[in-house]
């Protein structure tokens, strides 16, 4: 009997294993999103993280929520930076996300500086 629930423990101690590496460092998509810059801040009560939103649209209608992981300390600077201006920026969707790395499942690598379409001078 403890031979079958040891074996059971080590399975679920496995399988919680692949999960998590799976859920870690496995990438569902990754791209491109360009929007306004409306939301960036650092949130959570027991878990500090950060969390963000673009507008992708003149309304305002369509918005893309995003988190950074904490390690990316240039990406995190820049956001803060460019709070109000249009961005582009470019992601990593994850299978799935734990509540140390952020609410979405969208993680940010990469932010640039844009020009925004709906004010362009031409």
């Amino acid at each position: 009997m403890k031979k079958i629930l040891a074996v059971l423990l080590i399975l679920i101690a496995l399988g919680y294993g692949m999960y998590f590496a799976v859920v870690y460092y496995a990438s569902y998509s990754e791209g491109t999103r360009s929007g306004e810059l409306i939301k960036f801040s650092k949130k959570g009560v027991f878990f500090k993280t950060y969390e963000g939103e673009i507008s992708q649209g003149i309304s305002g209608a369509q918005i893309f929520s995003f988190s950074v992981e904490e390690k990316e300390d240039v990406v995190v600077k820049k956001l803060m930076d460019y709070q109000g201006k249009y961005v582009k920026l470019t992601y990593k969707e994850r299978f799935g996300t734990f509540a140390w790395l952020g609410d979405t499942k969208y993680f940010i690598i990469n932010v640039e500086l844009e020009s925004s379409p709906h004010f362009n001078k031409e």
